[in-house]
């Protein structure tokens, strides 16, 4: 099973390379699998790699759920 981290693409930049913020973190991905990706769209991230454009709601919602979790381990 893979667990897909939303992201906010923020800027684009060369050979296929992108920042995106997960959550309040900024990181570096690679979009070759999503090369029509423009900054401000949403895209699920795995391994390093945008694997799936998604929209505000679905990246919201998706977000909440693994916050969820995460929050039932520090119990």
């Amino acid at each position: 099973m893979c667990l897909g981290v939303p992201g906010k693409i923020i800027e684009l930049k060369e050979n296929y390379r992108a920042i995106v913020d997960v959550n309040g973190n900024r990181m570096e991905i690679s979009v070759r699998l999503t090369p029509e990706v423009q900054p401000g769209q949403y895209v699920l991230i795995h391994a390093g790699f945008a694997m799936e454009i998604i929209d505000e709601e679905a990246a919201r919602e998706t977000m909440q759920i693994l916050l969820e979790v995460i929050s039932y381990g520090q119990l």
